[in-house]
């Protein structure tokens, strides 16, 4: 059984077996992000990191689409402003969004992105911020930046060639072609393609899945992997020391020990 525990206008939270779903829901425009909803997605991210009956979360769209993108109207306003106020006010809104795909990758819990439609420029920037991603059939994938003369704002430039390496990230980033399901899957993109009808029930299988294991060692684990490609080797065996020293004291560990030595005594 799937409660609601949260609804704002432009984000949508229910939680099921311990997995929160959350969910873009502007689908009268693909659930292209504005202000507003960057706002209620950082709020939503920040309940369900902190909610600790959340082991994991589903981030996806509503209606068709995963999400479009940067609202265009939004884009169409801050040509708007005076000249000499261009600059800053793009800065101050570059924070937020930044923000926003910091709250996702940053998340001590699995998050994983059911992208059951177009996922374009910001909206795929936001996927890649997911630790994974399955793809429904049929769904489309663009890092669109280009074609608004723009370059990727939204960490698309950081994940995607740790995904894809530099030289594909390189490609689709400058031409901005669409990627469709089975290419992505073959090139690293996402991880899993799943039928439409059942994307979010896929997706929040595996969520439990990849979440089974004690929080204290997911999240030490999250952390530490997501430093790996910018640290040393000495660097990550420190981390991984501390880590484990403080999985040591948890209940998780002393229960699974005990557990074991019961058995094999038995």
């Amino acid at each position: 059984m799937t409660v609601n525990v949260r609804e704002h206008e432009f984000i949508a939270v229910s939680h099921k077996n311990g997995i929160a779903t959350v969910t873009l829901n502007r689908p009268d425009v693909r659930n292209a992000i504005n202000d507003q909803m960057r706002s209620e997605l950082i709020e939503a991210f920040e309940k369900v990191g902190a909610d600790r009956s959340v082991r994991a979360v589903v981030l996806t769209g509503a209606g068709k689409g995963f999400c479009s993108g940067g609202d265009v109207s939004g884009m169409r306003a801050r040509l708007e402003v005076p000249a000499g106020e261009v600059a800053f006010n793009g800065w101050t809104r570059q924070r937020s969004t930044h923000k926003g795909v910091a709250v996702i990758h940053g998340l001590s819990k699995p998050v994983i992105a059911a992208v059951n439609g177009a996922a374009f420029g910001l909206g795929l920037d936001m996927a890649l911020a997911c630790d994974f991603i399955v793809a429904a059939e049929g769904a489309k994938m663009s890092m669109s930046f280009i074609k608004r003369g723009l370059v990727s704002d939204g960490g698309g430039m950081y994940f995607l060639p740790r995904r894809v390496g530099l030289a594909r990230a390189k490609e689709l980033i400058l031409t901005g072609r669409v990627v469709e399901p089975e290419e992505a899957l073959r090139i690293g993109m996402i991880d899993r393609i799943s039928p439409v009808d059942t994307l979010i029930d896929d997706a929040q299988l595996w969520a439990e899945q990849v979440s089974a294991g004690s929080p204290a060692a997911i999240a030490l684990t999250k952390a530490i992997l997501d430093k790996t490609f910018e640290s040393s080797d000495e660097a990550i065996f420190a981390l991984g020391r501390e880590a484990q020293a403080i999985c040591y004291t948890t209940a998780e560990h002393r229960a699974s020990v005990e557990a074991f030595l019961n058995k094999t005594s038995a």
